[in-house]
């Protein structure tokens, strides 16, 4: 098992000071969380990918460059990597440069994205953004395996005789998470390969979150990859951490409250901030909206290339 940090890259006015931090603070600070993150013996370091205010994190790879040369032993990813506005020619390319960066300390997290604006910024459609998932990592992963490729889809201009470089370190791939919060199609796409599935669980029901993990697990071995309790899951959430659990809650409630991108009081189905005391095994969940769960599980019909 692993325990990880992840970001979002927010610049956002502190509740409690109405200080915003600058724009160069907030990434020296996402750098600062980084190197402690491996001093007290976290085992992951991930940076999500925006392209829009009030986030910061538009390349994740040159942060985790950077990270990767002031750091030696921590796994060094995303949370997640645009998998369709993002060529996957460039993914390909970038990940196996921080691979030999990070000496191999490297994965990546790829996801569709849930910001309706950016897909046109990138020439893409968000009508289609199923479908470029399943095209875009179907090359992805053959530029990873395949010496030359010849390749011919429906969304990207053809490929003729292409050969990455640099190559994956020693010939193996980053390790590849498919990352969702509510959508059961990402969990199927990462059990059909035998990749990892990230469920983030911070905006929907324990309900949702046990189904879409049990469903890929099942999947996984369905697919030959092994059985369901091999199946490599991780969770997101939120986690703080106080002498007792209510200095934790009185604390971090203004943050979460005062998240951006999202309003707890009403657009959230289901959202928890778990808080904890040093002495408790087991945090408390404290709720902050509460509606019925989500429709039972669905899968989205769209081939996924063998």
């Amino acid at each position: 098992m692993q325990f990880g940090i992840f970001t979002v890259g927010d610049v956002t006015p502190d509740p409690t000071t109405d200080r915003t931090p600058s724009e160069a603070e907030r990434i020296q600070a996402m750098v600062t969380i980084a190197r402690k993150a491996e001093e007290v013996g976290l085992d992951v370091f991930a940076t999500g990918e925006h392209h829009n205010p009030p986030f910061i994190p538009s390349s994740p790879t040159t942060l985790l460059g950077y990270i990767a040369a002031q750091t030696e032993r921590i796994i060094l990813s995303t949370s997640t990597t645009l998998i369709t506005t993002n060529d996957p020619v460039k993914i390909a390319e970038d990940f196996s440069m921080l691979q030999h960066l990070s000496a191999g300390r490297t994965d990546v997290m790829l996801g569709r994205g849930n910001t309706g604006p950016v897909y046109p910024w990138f020439g893409q459609d968000i009508r289609q953004a199923v479908p470029l998932t399943a095209e875009h990592y179907g090359l992805l992963r053959r530029l990873w395996r395949e010496q030359v490729v010849d390749w011919e889809g429906k969304l990207r201009t053809p490929l003729q005789g292409f050969t990455l470089a640099p190559r994956p370190l020693d010939g193996i791939p980053p390790f590849v998470w498919h990352g969702a919060i509510r959508t059961p199609w990402i969990a199927e796409l990462a059990a059909h390969y035998g990749d990892g599935f990230f469920s983030n669980h911070i905006f929907w029901p324990v309900s949702h979150t046990r189904s879409m993990v049990q469903r890929y697990r099942q999947r996984f071995a369905h697919h030959g990859h092994g059985k369901p309790s091999q199946a490599i899951v991780g969770l997101g959430g939120q986690v703080f951490m106080r002498h007792n659990s209510q200095d934790a809650v009185r604390e971090f409630r203004p943050y979460f409250d005062n998240a951006p991108a999202v309003d707890c009081a009403s657009h959230l189905p289901h959202v928890f901030l778990r808080t904890a005391s040093n002495q408790q095994s087991a945090p408390r969940w404290v709720p902050c909206v509460s509606t019925p769960p989500p429709p039972s599980w669905s899968c989205n019909p769209w081939a996924i290339p063998s």
